[in-house]
């Protein structure tokens, strides 16, 4: 069954179920190529109903609609906010159109909804209309500028907690290994005697300052624009709506922090905050990367590698060798974090090819970041659960390596001065034997 929808463009068949309607069908229709559906993305979703709301509460209070117009549609933004109806939001999440479609689907399940509980019928706005009373003193561009930013501070709060748990993991583990000591590398050569703590030390000091940096740049998200309407000008939007829509989106959030952008035309133009962002979880998945690099290469072996550290065996590693058992944890979160640092890329660049006064491809850049935090946060919380956790150290190992050549010529450095072990060093090439031994062989 369909219903007929029409516009200045034409008429559209829509199912006669559907709570959207024709813009959002063209949007489908014209614009998919992902995949990616705005229901798929609850937090999202959720943002925006926020959103609406509190664009319902400032829009009743400039008088641009009664109270029972209002009701309704804070009704219906509080069921989307719930989790109902994600399948009536089918847009292409990355749709171009400046964030268009994604808008209108909204509006439109929003007026649906709304006229439904009026005692209204599907698809026809008379009494809650999409545009003149859902999306009232907005436009596409402050509405989803907006809610990005809260989707991408309530996404990054999982992630946060999962790299405060990988941090205490290396803590713990820096104080369990403190008392081993094994050898330091440099240049993929031998160097001074370090303690296996250390190592884990380091590793938890460069995750905890990528955590904070992350924190910061999230937090200066909290600049939004709702209200500057498509430029920054506020145009079409009420002085008394603009002078309390903050102050509701803080009510209907919860989050006092909430405030306006100092300037609107900068915000329209430029989201070098969402950059600064990603381009701080580029750097994160650089450093996990590092650090699963590491961890595959201390535990290389176990007999013909480095075999210092011992990973926890989670699954079979090979198909065609028997026992073999592999680092596939870090494995996977070094893929993670290659995925991430490609996300940066389209981030930057969509940053980097805004033009003039708005911006349009803001909507594909905030996607790649909520796809980057979210795949991180899964990822550290089993790098931390399913590796760090269970790593111990082969001390027996360690305690080989520590006594070898190059810590003991150090030792002796200092005792001896550099040049005078260079020369010992070259007679005991030449006798052919280890220095340690030409060192005993003088001690007798």
């Amino acid at each position: 069954m369909m219903r007929t929808e029409e516009d200045f463009l034409g008429k559209v068949s829509v199912p006669a179920e559907a709570l959207y309607g024709i813009y959002t069908v063209r949007t489908v229709r014209n614009l998919s190529f992902s995949g990616r559906q705005l229901g798929q993305y609850p937090t999202y979703l959720r943002s925006l109903a926020l959103v609406k709301k509190a664009a319902a509460q400032a829009n009743y209070e400039a008088e641009v609609f009664d109270k029972q117009t209002c009701e309704a549609i804070e009704k219906a933004c509080d069921l989307i906010i719930s989790g109902e109806y994600a399948d009536q939001f089918p847009v292409d999440i990355l749709s171009g159109g400046g964030g268009t479609g994604i808008n209108m689907n909204i509006n439109e399940v929003i007026a649906n909804v709304s006229n439904e509980l009026l005692g209204g019928k599907r698809g026809f706005y008379d009494l809650v209309h999409p545009v003149d009373h859902v999306s009232a003193c907005q436009s596409s561009t402050d509405v989803c500028h907006t809610a990005m930013r809260m989707t991408i501070s309530t996404l990054w709060k999982k992630l946060n907690s999962a790299l405060y748990k990988l941090v205490s993991a290396m803590d713990q583990k820096a104080f369990d290994f403190m008392p081993i000591l094994t050898i330091a590398r440099t240049c993929f050569q031998d160097a001074t005697t370090v303690s296996m703590g250390n190592q884990f030390s380091g590793y938890s000091a460069v995750v905890e300052r990528r955590r904070q940096e992350i924190d910061r740049a999230v937090n200066k998200l909290k600049m939004v624009n709702l209200g500057a309407t498509v430029v920054g000008t506020g145009i079409s939007a009420l002085t008394a709506y603009r002078e309390v829509v903050i102050d509701k989106l803080q009510e209907v959030t919860g989050n006092i922090d909430l405030r306006l952008r100092d300037n609107l035309f900068d915000a329209a133009q430029n989201f070098d905050d969402l950059a600064e962002v990603s381009s701080r979880l580029a750097l994160l998945a650089s450093t996990l990367s590092k650090i699963a690099h590491d961890f595959r290469m201390l535990s290389s072996g176990p007999e013909a590698g480095f075999a210092e550290l011992q990973l926890p065996a989670v699954q079979p590693g090979s198909s065609f060798f028997p026992g073999k058992i592999n680092p596939v944890v870090p494995e996977t979160m070094i893929h993670c974090s290659f995925q991430m640092i490609g996300f940066d890329r389209t981030v930057q660049a969509a940053y980097e090819h805004g033009e003039l006064n708005l911006n349009v491809w803001e909507g594909l850049a905030a996607w790649n970041i909520y796809e980057s935090i979210s795949m991180c946060a899964e990822a550290v919380e089993h790098f931390v659960t399913d590796c760090v956790d269970g790593i111990t150290v082969n001390a027996e190992r360690c305690k080989q390596f520590a006594e070898s050549t190059i810590p003991f010529v150090l030792e002796l450095k200092v005792k001896e001065g550099y040049s005078s072990v260079t020369n010992m060093l070259k007679e005991a090439e030449k006798k052919g034997i280890t220095i340690k031994e030409l060192v005993h062989q003088g001690g007798e």
